[in-house]
């Protein structure tokens, strides 16, 4: 149960690194729930960093 909640996390962490690194909004983030939530908008500001800073060319 642990290491399925944790994949879940990650995914969100995942897909939250996509959307920033593609310059879309915080605002469209898919997840309802706190942590999930969570997990993808901390991804979303590393992607955004990470794009800002000239790592990631679009």
């Amino acid at each position: 149960m642990k290491r399925q909640k944790r994949d879940r996390l990650d995914r969100a962490f995942s897909k939250g690194f996509q959307a920033g690194i593609g310059g879309r909004s915080k605002e469209l983030c898919p997840y309802a729930s706190l942590d999930s939530r969570s997990q993808w908008l901390g991804g979303w500001r590393e992607g955004v960093d990470g794009r800002q800073s000239g790592l990631f060319n679009r």
